[in-house]
């Protein structure tokens, strides 16, 4: 590959070139990735040693809470290599919509929201919001992030479903313990390579006023975008942009992009593997509970992973249980990685 990018002709098919660099830097990546991780497992094997030799026990403590940290990132590397999906290495959209129950739902997607925001920030990932519905009092009633970074999509596929918030109410003034509903939805982003025909007779596109701030012209015009293809349902909205034309062709991406989902996941029910369903936003089809009240845990519930720190969870340490989610994913649980991860 280094070969070939220093060919003074690979730049007259611009995509293949793009294609061929992307490939390269994440071969590149994974190279450096490893003899990095070599080198750190060999320095805190020295260290011991020498710390034994010299009888000093902090060096050799030091030297053994840096292979803990490693074993913690050879799991993780352990789950990101079963990371082979086609689409598992793109961008990502990811959709949250609030459930029945008006602003108590509406603020737990709020939270939600932010949540991704924060997850993907600390995996060095940019994060675009695209639309946005704000809530009537509080919260939103929808909102799609884009997910920009190596892996997006990967990561995030198995954190479709339905998320369930028991805790005490800001809103109710008699303190009351409320239980909310969200749902999320993952779908990657698809690059030129990959064909999707869409028959534009098939599409309602709706134009409407944005809802959030962005300035006097996004606010007094019909600038935000709405297409819903017919055969499917499928829905998917943009105001991100100040141009009408701009948020048209961004939405017609996410609904190339939907559709391609649609038929990965066909393509998983065909194989009996695990299928995330968009499904009712309530009882019996969340995958994941946030108990804030009487008691402190979240838990997956298709995993049994657990933590009894909700406010770092919701503030986007999400790693263990996205790890594990992936590990059941592709191998119907991966028992030794989960037990390492726990």
């Amino acid at each position: 590959m280094n070969n070939k990018a220093e060919d003074p002709n690979l730049w007259n098919d611009a995509a293949e070139a793009q294609k061929l660099m992307r490939e390269r830097q994440q071969l590149d990546d994974g190279i450096n990735g490893v003899r990095a991780f070599e080198r750190q497992m060999q320095d805190a094997i020295d260290l011991i040693e020498l710390g034994e030799e010299e009888g000093d026990a902090d060096i050799v403590k030091d030297a053994e809470d840096a292979l803990r940290a490693l074993r913690t990132e050879a799991a993780r590397r352990q789950v990101e290599a079963m990371l082979s999906g086609e689409a598992d290495g793109n961008d990502t959209y990811l959709e949250v919509h609030s459930g029945a129950g008006g602003t108590e739902s509406q603020d737990w997607a709020n939270i939600l929201l932010r949540m991704y925001t924060r997850w993907a920030e600390r995996q060095g990932y940019k994060v675009e919001l695209m639309e946005v519905h704000d809530g009537e009092e509080a919260g939103i009633k929808s909102a799609t992030l884009l997910v920009k970074g190596h892996n997006a999509y990967g990561w995030l596929k198995t954190e479709s479903g339905v998320h369930r918030l028991v805790r005490i109410s800001p809103f109710d003034s008699n303190a009351r313990r409320h239980t909310s509903f969200s749902s999320i939805w993952v779908y990657p982003v698809i690059d030129d390579s990959i064909q999707i025909d869409i028959n534009e007779s098939d599409c309602r596109i709706d134009t409407y006023r944005s809802s959030g701030a962005g300035g006097q012209h996004v606010n007094t015009t019909d600038s935000a975008v709405r297409i819903t293809h017919m055969p499917s349902g499928i829905v998917v909205q943009c105001q991100q942009e100040r141009s009408q034309h701009k948020n048209k062709a961004k939405a017609w991406d996410m609904l190339r992009a939907r559709l391609y989902e649609a038929e990965l996941k066909k393509r998983e029910d065909a194989a009996n593997a695990e299928a995330a369903s968009k499904s009712d936003i309530g009882w019996g089809h969340q995958i994941r509970s946030y108990v804030l009240q009487p008691y402190q845990l979240v838990k997956d519930l298709r995993t049994g992973v657990a933590s009894t720190a909700p406010d770092d969870v919701l503030d986007g340490d999400l790693n263990e249980f996205m790890e594990a989610a992936l590990a059941h994913r592709v191998n119907g649980g991966a028992d030794a990685v989960v037990d390492d991860l726990a």
